[in-house]
């Protein structure tokens, strides 16, 4: 009743119930311009009730969320069916050139947290802001809204960052005055609360990442041939030998790929295999690119190609290259490249909604 008397008359002749669930059929892409029809429509598509409707009709799309040092603070999604980009408002932290953030996507909300200043004073080459900070923003694609949420516990940039189970972990990483942390703790996204978890076992003086695979978190440290694993909260960590590439590494229905010596690597942590799956030898002059699954593919998403024996020039890139890895020959392809972001890419992660 209380959805009828918010969008009441969405289509003539339907129940607001029937008609939410076609309006909910509609691309993403197209929902700001359905906004434009009238009151009653950006009612409905900006209602809390849409996302339950996509699911419900199974509508829901899965789009690659992109944010690249320049321009500053600003994130882009990819429509991998429609090869399409869009662009969202600027990130509205007061922190210039936010970076070294952790990103996750659960709830069909976007969460950027932590990280610190990426920006450099011009005339001394200094870094010039903040290292580390425990701020925490989402934003919601269906209102098209940042919001502030609620603060990390520990300061932190460089950090593992994933989602089990619907809810955000974070650990490791470095504090203020780049101290390495073994802090680590969980946060629910739908009471906006966060909670201490048991500490990692280790740190290490290096960034760290994590990623999830068999419905555990596994957080890796540069130069370290050991990996912690989180099997749920309620669980310490533990501490198992990784034995594994390092390098840029993606999740693809569940199976670990690792960009290593000109490669592309299958890794099977439980056998100890290690299968080629394709060359990469063009991203060996490309630094600084996002990598991540999406589908059965898997995207390796802009970058820097520093100064060489050709090139005397730093060329920030928007190029996507994509490399199916569930079919029998897989071939690297391109798509559309950003239409706005450039250059290193400082956090990328996938968007259902």
């Amino acid at each position: 009743m209380q959805c009828r008397t918010i969008m009441s008359g969405l289509i003539d002749g339907l129940p607001d119930a029937v008609a939410l669930r076609c309006l909910a059929r509609v691309p993403f892409h197209l929902h700001l311009r359905l906004q434009l029809v009238c009151r009653s429509w950006r009612s409905a598509l900006r209602s809390p009730d849409l996302l339950k409707a996509r699911q419900e009709v199974q509508s829901t799309e899965e789009l690659l969320c992109v944010c690249a040092f320049e321009p500053e603070n600003m994130w882009q999604l990819y429509d991998p069916l429609r090869d399409l980009w869009m662009t969202l408002p600027v990130l509205p932290s007061e922190i210039r050139h936010l970076a070294h953030f952790g990103v996750a996507s659960t709830m069909g909300k976007l969460f950027v947290l932590g990280g610190g200043s990426d920006a450099v004073d011009p005339l001394t080459g200094d870094h010039d802001g903040i290292f580390a900070t425990n701020e925490v923003w989402s934003y919601d694609p269906v209102l098209r809204l940042w919001a502030r949420r609620a603060p990390m516990l520990v300061h932190r940039a460089m950090f593992a960052c994933c989602v089990l189970d619907g809810k955000i972990v974070v650990a490791g990483g470095f504090t203020n005055c780049r101290k390495s942390i073994s802090k680590a703790e969980i946060y629910d996204p739908e009471k906006d609360v966060w909670d201490p978890i048991p500490d990692l076992h280790h740190t290490h003086n290096s960034a760290c990442s994590g990623v999830v695979i068999g419905g555990r978190v596994h957080v890796l440290h540069k130069g370290l041939s050991t990996v912690q694993v989180l099997e749920n909260t309620e669980h310490r960590w533990a501490v198992e030998d990784y034995g594994g590439l390092q390098g840029p590494m993606a999740v693809v229905r569940g199976e670990l790929y690792v960009l290593s010596h000109g490669l592309v690597f299958k890794q099977d942590r439980e056998q100890r295999l290690r299968k080629v799956v394709s060359s990469a030898s063009d991203f060996q002059s490309r630094i600084g690119f996002g990598m991540i699954g999406l589908g059965d593919e898997l995207y390796v998403i802009g970058g820097v190609i520093g100064p060489g024996r050709w090139n005397l020039v730093i060329k920030l890139l928007s190029d996507v290259d994509v490399l199916a890895v569930g079919s029998e020959r897989p071939i690297w392809r391109q798509v559309a490249p950003m239409t706005r972001c450039h250059g290193s890419i400082l956090g990328c992660t996938l968007l259902r909604i």
